[in-house]
């Protein structure tokens, strides 16, 4: 995935996304369904059964999400 081009997430794997930063330190559920969606994209894998962020998914988190942006202002 190229770190310039927009990820158009959905509300539901915004958040998910959001939430995988804290997972493994707090023990967090996430909705698998999404976890594999996300997977798919490449912004996480599974490490130990666990949801992590990759490098992109980090990426996409900090400069977040454009539609997301659109439906706030």
């Amino acid at each position: 995935m190229n770190a310039e081009v927009d990820c158009e997430l959905t509300p539901d794997q915004w958040e998910t996304l959001k939430a995988l930063r804290m997972t493994a330190r707090q023990g967090r559920k996430v909705n698998g369904v999404i976890v594999d969606q996300l997977v798919a994209l490449g912004l996480a894998v599974i490490n130990n059964e666990t949801a992590v962020l990759t490098r992109d998914g980090r990426k996409v988190l900090v400069r977040g999400s454009s539609r997301l942006l659109d439906v706030a202002a």
